[in-house]
This record gives structure tokens, C-alpha cells and sequence, in this order.
């Protein structure tokens, strides 16, 4: 199925970015191009590698779709940006990093994250959880920029220890913290996920001004709803964010999370997902036959 496309750029000057989405609706992700309309400098955030786990097959569809518009628009990528380690979905930055350049990020707490997987997959000596896999880990507080956009970043751990979010301008991408407000929140039952640090970091994001444009990584579309969505704003997410909207309690949030986080299955693609994205992204090396390989560890989850 062709990604969905949607422009949200605004008429207006710096420092509001020019966002354009690229929706992957077989992994139903949100890949994001933040441009500065002033300097055409860019950045991606949270890409896709298309996977397909039966054949094992890799392809670059999702990827191209946002090379294409890159190259079409001119525009220079200084940044590729993870808001976490995915457990949905592969991330294409170092092929996204090849054919257009970006340094790629993420947070530093991505080491906690290595720490853990390495010892699932059993990865060995030769993986270093140092996250030198990538070219820059981003701790709370640093700020960037992309041309003249100024760019802050907040840990918001809870469905990870690593999340992060991107502020820039007057839009924040807030990975899986959030979803559209009709369906609510992240899983907080990943290793070193946390329903109170979740509340907190939400509730972190919600001080953000009311107007403030919120652009999520994810949407399943809630029941009743017919079109996919990935762009909300901070007041609108207090109003009506089923989850966590002005009212709710620290006590019952966390009550509500962990009972709704048993309930869910395993995500279909968690464990090549994982083994990828603990390492930027790069597929394993390969082996004495020429192959690579994935591990699929039995009975761990």
C-alpha cells in the first residue's frame, strides 16, 4: 500500500517548521521531514525500513519516498533523528544517512536499552553498549539546531528508559508517549518502562504552550475513527486524551496503564526490530557465507 502524505506546513516565518509526514501503514509509523523554510536545512525523524518477517526480505520503499522528497525539494539533512530504540518497525537511518547525509541520534539513556538486548540476543563481545553506534546521543536538556531552528530535547522516559522528544519551534515529535487522544497513551511493559515516569513525562509535555503542535510517531486509528492521524496539540491531548486529559490522577493513570499494558500482545515485529535498532539502524554483519542473520531467541518473551 503507497504511504500516505500530508503536508502541514504553514504559511509563516522562523521559527515554525515546515513539517511534511510520511505515513508507513503497514507498520502504522509516522516518519517526519522537519525543514527550516529560511534555510532548507532538514532533519528525519524515526524512519522506516520496510521488513517483511516471513521471507526476511528488506526494502527501502518507506525510505525512498522521503529521499525523493528531499532531493526534489532541495533540501540539506543535517539530522536523523530516533526518538527510541522502535520496537515496531526497523529504522532505515543509516540508508536514509548514505544516500543524503544526517548525523544519526538519539538519547543517551540508549545504553540501558543496548544493556538489556545485548544479553537477549547474546550479542557478545563484539557489540559495545557504549552507543557508539550512532554519531550523537542527545541528553535532556541539549538544545541543536536545524539551519536556524532552535531545537531542544526532553527525556521522557516511561515507555522506554531512552525516549525522547524533539521540541523545535512550535512543534514537539513525541515518539510513543502519545497517541492521537482518541486512543491514548504508550505501553509502559518494555524492559525499564515505567507507568509513573510515564505520567510524568506526559505530563512534562502537556506544560508545553496549549498551541503547541504535537506530531506522534504512531496511529492505530481508535474505533469509530476512518482516517489515520498523527498531528494533535497539547490542548487538545489536556481536553480530550482518553488516557490522561486535565484530571486524571497520577494513582489511576498508573492503575489504568499497567491493567491495559497485560492485555496486549507481543509487537509482530519486536524482535528483528529491536536487534536492529540498538544499533542505529545497521543490519548485522555478515557471516562467513556471506548471509546476515537475525536471531530469534525462543521462549524470552
Amino acid at each position: 500500500m503507497a504511504a500516505l502524505i500530508v503536508e502541514t506546513a504553514r504559511a509563516g516565518r522562523s521559527p515554525r517548521p515546515a513539517v511534511t509526514t510520511f505515513f508507513d501503514p503497514d507498520t502504522f509509523t509516522a516518519s517526519h521531514v522537519v525543514r527550516d523554510p529560511a534555510s532548507r536545512s532538514a532533519a528525519v525523524i524515526d524512519s522506516v525500513l520496510d521488513f517483511d518477517p516471513a521471507s526476511g526480505r528488506t526494502a527501502t520503499r518507506s525510505a525512498d519516498r522521503i529521499i525523493a522528497f528531499v532531493r526534489e525539494n532541495g533540501l540539506k539533512v543535517e539530522w536523523i533523528l530516533e526518538t527510541h530504540a522502535h520496537a515496531d518497525h526497523l529504522s532505515a537511518a543509516p540508508y536514509l544517512k548514505k544516500k543524503v547525509g544526517g548525523q544519526i541520534c538519539i538519547g543517551a539513556e540508549i545504553l540501558s536499552v543496548q544493556d538489556v538486548f545485548a544479553k537477549l540476543f547474546n550479542l557478545g563481545a563484539d557489540f559495545a553498549c557504549d552507543g557508539s553506534q550512532f554519531d550523537h546521543l542527545f541528553r535532556d536538556g541539549e538544545t541543536f539546531k536545524i539551519g536556524m531552528l532552535d531545537v531542544a530535547v526532553l527525556h521522557v522516559p516511561g515507555h522506554t528508559p531512552a525516549d525522547i522528544a524533539y521540541v523545535i519551534g512550535d512543534a514537539a515529535f513525541v515518539g510513543d508517549t502519545l497517541f492521537m487522544p482518541d486512543y491514548g497513551t504508550a505501553r509502559t511493559d518494555f524492559p525499564g518502562g515505567c507507568a509513573r515516569k510515564l505520567f510524568g513525562s506526559i505530563r512534562r509535555l502537556l506544560a508545553l504552550p496549549g498551541e503547541t503542535r504535537i506530531f506522534l510517531c504512531h496511529d492505530y486509528k481508535a474505533p469509530n475513527r476512518n482516517a489515520f492521524g498523527w498531528e494533535t496539540t497539547v490542548a487538545d491531548q489536556k481536553a480530550r486524551n482518553i488516557h490522561v486529559h486535565d484530571g486524571v490522577t497520577e494513582e489511576s493513570f498508573v492503575a489504568m496503564r499497567q491493567a491495559r499494558d497485560a492485555t496486549l500482545a507481543v509487537p509482530r515485529l519486536i524482535l528483528p526490530s529491536i536487534q536492529v535498532n540498538i544499533r542505529a539502524g545497521h543490519l548485522p554483519e555478515p557471516e562467513a557465507n556471506g548471509m546476515r542473520y537475525l536471531k530469534l531467541p525462543l521462549d524470552a518473551l
